[in-house]
């Protein structure tokens, strides 16, 4: 096997690994902040709209943390800047 499908190969597994294990942790916060904010709302039904304004920008700054990953998956799989260094 040549050096350009081993490194095509390594970059895959990579990416791979990285998506898995970079969706994770938002996931798992997300589910805990929406759980945390409807026993809230449950125990005060008179903030319930402060707290689900609230939520939404938790989620999103939460999700954002995924975006950036699956941002920098793409780049090593379209742009990869280590094929230079390579000389591939």
């Amino acid at each position: 096997m040549n050096e350009v499908a081993q490194f095509a190969i390594v970059t895959t597994v990579v990416v791979g690994a990285a998506i898995v294990l970079g969706t994770i942790a938002p996931v798992l916060m997300e589910g805990r902040a929406v759980a945390r904010a409807f026993d809230n709302m449950a125990r005060q039904p008179s903030v319930a709209d402060r707290i689900r304004g609230l939520l939404f920008v938790v989620l999103a700054i939460l999700e954002s943390g995924a975006i950036y990953v699956l941002l920098i998956c793409l780049i090593l799989l379209f742009a990869n800047p280590f094929q230079g260094m390579l000389g591939l």
